[in-house]
């Protein structure tokens, strides 16, 4: 039996090039963790290929939920959230499922937290620089200039706002209340990050390089960068008035 108190959620939808890959990537690691796949309904079969793991290999160590269809990032986070506490974690990480994020990072980020006693650990490709491979330039002025956008308008010190390689210690996500997240595209991870800074959890920003996927189709466009541009006034007055939960104790 694979014990692990970790857990790495990654969101799908149409990634059979890179499924078993990241999967088999993940399993190699010297340190056990264990994956929840969330699969928004993909048509290529990527769900099939998870099954077909379990089955063969991984029943003790994968796991999959299936939606019914395209129901948005965050959703899909909250879902495996939500499933990762029922579940005893005391770990749980964010990854992407196409090679962006390295999964030879995960114990770096389990260590901010495990080691180090962080409570949220972000995976960063702007906190020592641009560490980022492959991207179009257009695309990485509008990441990097978005972080920068964010942290002017909130205040908020993070240099990688939209970061979505992360590690959480369990009581973060125990605290924040996950059904009053509001953002459901990458707005979600500027969302997720400021409510746990307004709520005092420890953050450290672990550099990392992220590399644009070779395999597959990118699911980034124009009105999700719009979600996450227009909502962070919003994240501004609610630092204002509203009231978050209390820091709870360690």
């Amino acid at each position: 039996m694979n014990q692990s108190d970790s857990i790495v959620i990654i969101p799908t939808y149409n990634e059979k090039e890179n499924m078993e890959k990241i999967i088999r990537a993940v399993f190699s690691l010297p340190k056990c963790f264990h994956i929840l796949v969330i699969d928004d309904g993909s048509p290529d079969g990527t769900a099939g290929i998870v099954h077909r793991l379990i089955d063969e290999e991984f029943a003790d160590r994968l796991f999959i939920i299936e939606r019914s269809g395209k129901l948005g990032l965050g959703t899909a986070y909250i879902t495996g959230f939500k499933w990762a506490l029922d579940h005893q974690y005391d770990y749980i990480f964010e990854m992407d499922a196409d090679f962006s994020h390295d999964p030879n990072d995960l114990p770096r980020l389990y260590d901010a937290c495990a080691v180090e006693g962080y409570d949220l650990a972000i995976g960063s490709r702007y906190v020592s620089g641009v560490n980022v491979v492959n991207w179009p330039i257009g695309r990485v002025l509008m990441s990097y200039f978005a972080s920068k956008y964010v942290r002017f308008v909130t205040g908020f010190k993070v240099h990688d706002t939209t970061a979505g390689f992360k590690c959480y210690r369990r009581r973060v996500l125990a605290t924040i209340e996950l059904d009053k997240i509001r953002f459901k595209g990458y707005g979600f991870q500027i969302e997720m990050k400021y409510t746990a800074y307004k709520i005092g959890f420890n953050i450290k920003e672990v550099p990392v390089i992220f590399i644009n996927r070779r395999e597959g189709v990118s699911k980034m466009s124009g009105g999700i960068f719009g979600e996450a541009f227009f909502g962070v006034m919003r994240l501004r007055l609610d630092g204002w008035f509203r009231k978050y939960p209390p820091l709870p104790k360690s």
